[in-house]
């Protein structure tokens, strides 16, 4: 077989829910009849108001998609070169959480070769298969598997390549250290003895078994082991080149015309001024307005000289102010009532509503493409969570074929659930199309924290009744507009009712670490602290009477002992609180002791000690690292981190104005890690985040008596 290396482009190595239904995305149409872009929300922003609340969560699937269709075949998996070189493949992207490494362990176990030996081909629509979105958590329990059974099954072809050229039956034959080996006569074969060979061809294109035998855990040599990011020395380097630092030959840069405010809509632009500079490309069409020229800093310059005599229609729009009005008057029905209202005379009651507010998602790297064209033949390098479907919308905006479409996907500088849609690639490729060179386009802070999407607004209802002993008799919980994740209590009660309601919102919203279960359990475990009250009950105590998932009583007991919760609880005035949830099939609990301030009002957390448990442990390094990054992200939407917006305009798109959480933010963290090798390995990179919020909201409770109602936590006035 002659070996068939991944076409190389001269760049460097670059993770639910129907992706069409996500954000509220428009059919962006650059046709040759220049249909207008009659969704678009004004000039230049190419995404419209957003779809009913998450409606990704509703589990509808589409064509591709979350869980895309993955390799049927080995060699659609594995690439094994001549020269002893083994390439991995994989449409799940790198954005920090670990994918690259937790892949390449899995390859690197079931081929029996250390983890150097395997290069990890990441996110290139050209070259490797849909392994879908990387997103909810999905890469551990779902891709992890995959790469390994194609693993598996090119080392089981090297089995039976051994034992034909040997004539031996393969119960003699073993693999290790990437060659197939029979001690008993002292020969070996290597992977690229089988490259070599004449039945390489057929052996490779069979199709990966789903029953192919996989190392079990207690035999694993690379998966459970700490392994560090592959290409970590070109990161801390500066060697690796992220979406905003790829370059081409002869590459412009381009700007994009915002409008002033959301629904507003242009009505008429002069665009003789940029189009008189030496050197820049204006391309229009309706709604849309754009310039590249050789630098940033001419392009910026071309569209100042046309911005100012842009002409806009604009439309009222709600505030921040009346946010959660709003919300629950555009539900289309209004909220049920609860149907268990009136059954317990004699019960005691209690209500609640609660405020989470818009939040970004604040990467450390804008939205940046580099488009490129040939032909009739698209090359787009962007920073996405999703290659394959980048690639499908791309093509639909454009009328081509999917297979004259390519994205290619850097490392890319973090998206927590914030890049799945491909408006900053659509607007390069626009450029580049009207300049008929590449163009780079690179979104400034303040763009990113405008026309972006957001995590999505919560108004939650919550409503329960405690019987004579102290238990959860009723339970009722709408979550309004944010969606249905972690809705459901996972404690025992007697009767309940759980429900998503989608709102009409006001900002174009989508995808946020772990979705709505921070809003959901946010909700659930303040209520619970509120009822443990209630019953006169430690809450510790109070919600494991209620709890029957023995996972979930795991991970609080084990953090409440770790904090030594019944100890410091009969401290007076001890500032500390707790929670627990469990989502995406993992299960997490946390202890927060906090310090509160008068004078100015402040709350500061000093220690957190959280458990968490997500089956087999994979990449212990790896999970320690996802689970601290998960509570110091959590801070900020804890303790300051909300959208303000009037008459259509943020209020503080910037990182002096909209505070994510500093270094001397972080508190001492104490994180217990329960491996389960009983169990399948669960996705880790968004339940940690779930119980910090709730946790300190608790501790504020206990040290101020004042219950905590939204989101961010702030001291009731005196």
């Amino acid at each position: 077989m002659k070996a068939r290396p991944p076409t190389a482009l001269p760049q460097p190595d670059y993770e639910a829910p129907d992706y069409e239904e996500r954000v509220g995305r428009v059919g962006y149409d650059f046709g040759l009849s220049r249909r207008s872009f009659v969704k678009v929300l004004g000039a230049g922003l190419l995404v419209a108001a957003s779809v009913p609340a998450l409606a990704q969560e509703s589990g509808r699937r589409g064509r591709g998609g979350f869980f895309g269709s993955g390799a049927r075949t080995v060699a659609a998996r594995i690439h094994l070169g001549a020269d002893g070189t083994i390439t991995v493949l994989s449409g799940k992207v790198e954005a920090g959480q670990g994918a690259r490494a937790e892949l390449s362990q899995a390859a690197a176990e079931e081929l029996r070769i250390p983890v150097s030996r395997v290069q990890m081909l990441l996110a290139d629509t050209g070259e490797v298969p849909d392994d879908g979105m990387t997103a909810g958590s999905m890469t551990t329990p779902r891709s992890v598997p995959a790469v390994r059974r194609g693993a598996a099954a090119a080392r089981n072809l090297l089995i039976q390549f051994a034992c034909r050229q040997w004539q031996v039956k393969p119960h003699t034959v073993t693999v290790r250290d990437g060659q197939a080996v029979d001690a008993a006569r002292k020969r070996s074969l290597t992977y690229a003895d089988l490259v070599k060979s004449n039945e390489a061809a057929t052996l490779l294109a069979q199709a990966i078994p789903r029953d192919v035998e996989l190392t079990p855990v207690k035999e694993w040599k690379v998966l459970g082991t700490p392994v560090l990011r592959p290409n970590a020395h070109d990161i801390v380097t500066g060697a690796h080149c992220y979406p905003s630092d790829i370059t081409r030959p002869g590459m412009l840069y381009g700007k994009i015309l915002r409008p002033p405010a959301y629904g507003a809509r242009l009505v008429s632009i002069n665009l003789a001024p940029a189009k008189g500079m030496s050197g820049v490309v204006v391309a229009r069409d309706d709604q849309f307005v754009g310039v590249a020229a050789a630098t940033s800093f001419r392009a910026e310059k071309a569209l100042v000289a046309i911005a100012g005599t842009a002409r806009w229609e604009t439309t009222p729009q709600p505030s921040s102010r009346e946010l959660f009005d709003y919300l629950k008057q555009n539900t289309g029905g209004g909220a049920p009532q609860n149907p268990f209202a009136g059954q317990l005379a004699e019960a005691r009651i209690l209500r609640r509503t609660y405020h989470v507010p818009y939040i970004q998602h604040a990467p450390l790297e804008p939205r940046a493409a580099v488009a490129e064209w040939s032909d009739d033949r698209l090359t787009v390098w962007t920073g996405s969570q999703n290659p394959f479907g980048c690639r499908r919308e791309l093509a639909q905006a454009f009328h081509l074929p999917e297979d004259r479409v390519r994205v290619i996907i850097p490392d890319f500088g973090a998206g927590f659930g914030g890049k799945h849609t491909a408006e900053c690639a659509v607007e390069a490729a626009r450029l580049a199309r009207a300049a008929g060179r590449p163009v780079s386009l690179r979104w400034t802070r303040a763009e990113e924290f405008t026309w972006a999407y957001f995590r999505p607004a919560a108004a939650i209802q919550a409503e329960a009744a405690l019987d004579a002993h102290g238990r959860i008799a009723t339970w009722f919980f709408i979550n309004i507009n944010s969606g249905p994740n972690a809705m459901d209590t996972p404690y025992a009660v007697g009767k309940k009712h759980c429900r998503f309601l989608p709102s009409k919102p006001p900002l174009r919203q989508g995808s946020y670490r772990a979705l709505a279960a921070t809003a959901n359990n946010f909700a659930r475990e303040v209520f619970l602290d509120e009822l443990a009250a209630l019953a006169g009950a430690d809450p510790l105590d109070f919600r494991l009477a209620q709890l029957d998932n023995p996972r979930l009583r795991a991970v609080l007991e084990k953090a409440a002992a770790e904090f030594r919760w019944r100890e410091r609880i009969k401290e007076k005035g001890a500032a500390i609180g707790l929670a627990c949830g469990t989502e995406k099939g993992s299960c997490v609990a946390a202890c927060a002791e906090v310090e509160i301030s008068r004078a100015p009002k402040k709350i500061r957390v000093r220690r957190v000690c959280q458990a968490f448990e997500c089956g087999a442990i994979l990449n212990p390094a790896n999970l320690l690292s996802q689970v601290q990054g998960a509570i110091t992200m959590g801070l900020g939407a804890a303790l300051r981190e909300e959208i303000r917006f009037a008459n259509g305009k943020i209020l503080n798109p910037s990182f002096a104005e909209y505070l994510v959480p500093r270094f001397d933010d972080v508190p001492e963290m104490d994180v217990h890690l329960l491996d389960r090798p009983d169990l399948p390995p669960a996705g880790a990179g968004e339940t940690p985040i779930i119980a910090l919020a709730p946790a300190i909201a608790n501790a504020v409770f206990r040290a101020t008596g004042a219950p905590v109602r939204a989101l961010p936590v702030r001291l009731a006035e005196a």
